[in-house]
């Protein structure tokens, strides 16, 4: 790996930054100043950046408890970013697999492995995901089959067939294999009726931890980082 590629991923250094340290003499492998961006550096190669040892940050698979009022993207002028609750370094680098509306609570999982994102969002993997939808009116009429017909949705057609379960006459558990701009209150709203509020509880086989509050996080097992991927 290129020495100035090196720094920005192990610090908060941007390419610019990492050469003007380099420039200045502040990089030293194997005890000897580097001042090439280009200079490779391998496996066993020591690193100090103004005497501090660096190493590569291991690729990170996440879930987090997302909380209402917050984007699953960057921070704009109304809403803060999730990323802003990941307190790990260059937590700007992981990729959302699977974003949620702003009002949207629930599960979502994060890493800065790109393929591995792209599988569980894939519309040809057809992963699963499983909401807990709160509607503004009571269920009418025989709503399951409806869902399992798939619902037609204006300038998106046909859904794929999805799974309804009813919780009560207005709570509800929906299970969608797709992910279209704000799906399931569009396919409630073809229905004539309103979503209040919104929770995903699974993506695939990973349930969201119940041990996690709102704006929490925790690394994902290598068993759930498996069965997603």
């Amino acid at each position: 790996m290129r020495l100035d590629k090196f720094l920005t991923a192990c610090t908060e250094l941007t390419r610019s930054l990492a050469k003007r340290e380099l420039k200045a003499g502040a990089v030293e492998c194997d005890g000897e100043v580097i001042r090439d961006p280009g200079f490779q550096v391998g496996e066993e190669t020591s690193v100090l950046w103004q005497g501090r040892r660096l190493s590569l940050i291991p690729t990170r698979y996440l879930m987090l408890h997302k909380p209402e009022a917050y984007l699953c993207s960057n921070v704009d002028e109304h809403y803060p970013s999730v990323l802003g609750l990941i307190d790990l370094p260059r937590a700007d680098r992981l990729r959302i697999a699977g974003r949620l509306d702003v009002d949207t609570t629930g599960l979502v999982l994060l890493s800065e492995d790109g393929q591995w994102c792209h599988r569980i969002t894939s519309p040809r993997r057809q992963c699963a995901k499983r909401y807990r939808a709160w509607l503004a009116d009571p269920l009418v009429g025989d709503a399951e089959a409806r869902f399992a017909e798939g619902v037609e949705l204006h300038q998106d057609g046909l859904t794929q067939p999805a799974a309804l379960v009813r919780v009560s006459d207005t709570e509800v558990l929906l299970t969608i294999s797709e992910g279209k701009y704000h799906q399931v209150k569009r396919m409630f709203a073809a229905l004539g009726n309103k979503v209040v509020r919104l929770h995903r509880e699974s993506v695939g086989p990973v349930e969201l931890d119940p041990a996690l509050a709102p704006g929490q996080w925790r690394p994902l097992t290598e068993q759930e980082v498996t069965a997603l991927g």
